[in-house]
Formats: C-alpha cells, structure tokens, sequence
C-alpha cells in the first residue's frame, strides 16, 4: 500500500470514529489520567474491557468542553491499519494534521491509541509525538512488557501506566446496580450475596456479564484462542503453537497448584513436542505477559530457593478455567482460591505462598510497605474438623513464624474469629472479603 493509500485510510478511520456512538459501559474503579508531560497507558488482558475505559476518558473529556474535532482514536487491531510499521507511523500525525491544520501547535488534540504493542517499534513514535506536538496520549495494550522495559527504556519515564483486569466484585455489582458501599442492612446484603453466586458463575469479563451459560463458555472459548493465537503464537512468531496450546491447557487444568519447569518439559515431551526448558520458560513468560496467567513462587528471603522450588498458577479470570478446562482436576476449592488470587493481584502486584518450618502451606502472603505482611488461606467450608484442624495449623504456624497478629481464612458462607494465644484468625466468607479488600487499598 502506497504513503498516499495509508494517509487516506488513516483519515477515514478518524472521521468514522468522530461520528461513532461511544459505549461507555459500567464506569471501572480504576481512574486512567493523564499527566502534563507523559502518556497515560492501560494494559491488561484481550477483552477486560481497555478500550471501554478509554471511552470512558473520551466522554470524560467531551463532557468537559473538549470538541469531538480534537480526539484521535485508533485501534491497532483493526485490519485496515496492519500496513503501519514504524517507519509510516508519523503518517497517523500527518493525516490528522491534513484533516485539521489549524489545531497543529494551537490547540491540544487527545490521541488514544488501542492496542499499540501490536506495531513493532512503536515507543520511540510516541516519545517523539509527545517532544512535537501539541497532545496528551492514551495508550492500551495486553502486554505486561508495557509496564516496565519498553517504556522506561524507550520513552525515557514520559508515562503512566495503570492495569486493568476484568470486573471485580464490587464493579460487577456496579453492573448490577446493587449498592455496595456503606452498612450492610439484611436486603443489601442478600443481594450482594445473591450477585455474589451470579460473580461466581460469570466471572469478570464484561462481555459475558449476564450472559446465557452456553453463550458464556462460547465466548469464553473464543477468548482462549485469541489469547494463544495472537498474543502468544503470532505476537512472539512460535514455532510450535500446538506445544504453546497443550502446556495452556495443561496450566488451566491444574489452576491453583504447583508447576516446575522441568515438570511441564517432561509433559510435553509425553505429548511428543521436543521443546527445551529454556522455550517453556519462555512460553510461560508469555502468558504471563498477556495477563492470562499468573505464577506465584515461594516467600523465602533466599531469592534462589524462591526461584528453584515449585510455583502456582492461577488463571485471569475464575470462570474462564470453568469454561475451557477439561474439568477433571479443577475443583470449586481450587476455583475460590483463584478468585481470591486475582482479587489480590488487582490491588498488589507481589504475591507469594507460604511454606512453614513443618511444611505446611498457606496459599498467600502479601508484603505490605509500613504496614503488616497479609496472610491469606482459602478454604471452600471448615465444617470438616479435619480441615478446620489443618488450615488453623498452618495459619497459626506461619502467624507465629511471621511474628504477625492476625491472618484470614476465606471460605464460601462461613463468618467467625478463631482465637490462637494472642493472635486472632478471621473466618470471612468470599463476598465480604472481596468488598474489604478493595475498601481496604
């Protein structure tokens, strides 16, 4: 495609945006900003809603006075711009500067770019528009990369960046219209409980909020494959996506339990892929990198023995493992625990399990800047006086290791406290602890 060619498509995909109705959808809790001088950018998984919480910024500025004229809008995704690398990309400048010559350097014009990781080299594009022009810019995009070394290194600390993950509890009952905030009298809380076991079918992602279950797995499905297809198997050129699918697989099957590198090669192999540990390292660097999966390692101070020993793997989102596991190893206990992981995740960015000097496990300890480390366990029911015994042991052990005062249990129903010495354990059921956590950050 001709210079000339590309100028004439950028300009109708900013005219045919200027006349499009904005779905703004539920307002997210997470508030993207931009500050003089650097880019705000969103990142997170395909399909958390990015783009959705980019239009909510646009009817955030043209609720403010901003003319429709002066917004930017493009989405790397769309077909018709997969011609742009980045030795054309000053022709998105050009193109809008063709359309309206009279804003260049006189008026400020918002650029919001969707999806840019999608074009190599598009860093230094955006530090040289923002040292030129006269703009503030929104990026989005479902790399984790974006965080830290593409844009400290590129573009020189001229950005902000913020993570954006499907609903959470308290946003999802923003969607249902049911007030969370403030005291619990009995009907809101038997609503909040009501939408909780809805939270807990549908999991987070927008799309599928209310959606049919076949329609729901459906969509689920289609989102597992866009996910491998294109922000593994295309976005990293794999030489062998049907390795990259079955170790997917295999992870989603296994959601909130330990893996080994070494483990996952030997399975693997099994199947008949010959694929060394340093390409499954990758790939599952790669997942993570696409906010699909997560591995949580050891708490040890000894980075080494943090490395070496076994992690856990948890799924972005809880209803998705329903919708494209096999279904034989996953379980509801398992299905909570990464509920209360993602939960966390969304408000913290380190997180580990725990082993006490005996063996035992707790499933989440989170180190807290000022402030005491959390010590979480997830625990479908403690009616079993042989799992209350078991999770109470663990919990009270790592408590006293950790020189900590209190930790929770977080079950599905189940509300108490369980006095150990001097040391209290909260038994809180799933609902309440997602609500308190977020009131809490």
């Amino acid at each position: 495609m001709t210079g000339d060619l590309v100028l004439d498509t950028i300009k109708s995909i900013i005219l045919d945006f200027q006349e499009t109705r904005l779905e703004t959808g539920v307002p997210r809790r997470v508030r993207v900003e931009s500050v003089r001088g650097k880019a705000a950018v969103c990142i997170g998984v395909r399909r958390g809603g990015k783009s959705t919480c980019m239009f909510q910024v646009i009817q955030r500025l043209l609720n403010g006075g901003v003319p429709r004229q002066n917004i930017l809008y493009l989405n790397f995704f769309d077909d018709r711009l997969h011609t742009l690398r980045q030795n054309n990309l000053g022709l998105i400048a050009e193109a809008y500067y063709a359309l309206y010559p009279e804003k260049k350097q006189a008026e400020t014009v918002y650029c919001f770019f969707d999806e840019i990781q999608a074009v190599p080299g598009w860093e230094p594009f955006i530090d040289r528009l923002m040292r030129t022009e006269q703009c503030e810019v929104y990026l989005t995009g479902s790399s984790a990369r974006m965080l830290s070394k593409e844009i400290a290194t590129q573009m020189r600390g001229r950005a902000l960046s913020w993570e954006l993950f499907p609903f959470s509890f308290r946003e999802f009952l923003d969607y249902k219209g049911v007030q969370s905030e403030g005291a619990f009298s009995t009907k809101r809380r038997l609503l909040i409980q009501k939408a909780f076991e809805e939270y807990w079918e549908t999991g987070g992602f927008p799309e599928v909020a209310g959606l049919d279950r076949s329609v729901r797995i459906k969509i689920h499905q289609e989102y597992l494959q866009a996910i491998l297809f294109r922000d593994l198997v295309e976005r990293h050129d794999v030489s062998h996506p049907r390795a990259v699918t079955d170790l997917a697989h295999w992870l989603i099957d296994n959601t909130a339990s330990q893996y080994s590198v070494n483990r996952l090669t030997g399975y693997l192999k099994s199947l008949g892929h010959k694929v060394p540990k340093a390409t499954v390292s990758d790939y599952l660097g790669w997942c993570e990198d696409a906010y699909f999966l997560f591995s949580v390692r050891l708490f040890d101070p000894s980075l080494t023995r943090s490395h070496t020993n076994p992690k856990k793997v948890y799924c972005i989102d809880h209803a998705l493992v329903t919708s494209v596991s096999s279904g034989i190893l996953v379980n509801s206990g398992h299905l909570l625990e990464n509920l209360v992981f993602t939960a966390l995740r969304r408000l913290y960015p380190e997180i580990y399990y725990y082993k006490t000097k005996t063996g035992r496990e707790v499933d989440f300890i989170v180190p807290m800047r000022g402030r005491p480390r959390l010590l979480i366990q997830v625990c479908e029911s403690l009616a079993d006086p042989q799992t209350r015994k078991r999770e109470t042991t663990a919990l009270g052990e790592a408590i006293a290791e950790l020189g900590l005062k209190t930790a929770t249990i977080v079950t599905r129903n189940e509300d108490q406290q369980i006095k150990t010495g001097d040391r209290t354990i909260e038994v809180v059921p799933a609902w309440r602890y997602l609500l308190d956590l977020s009131e809490a950050a």
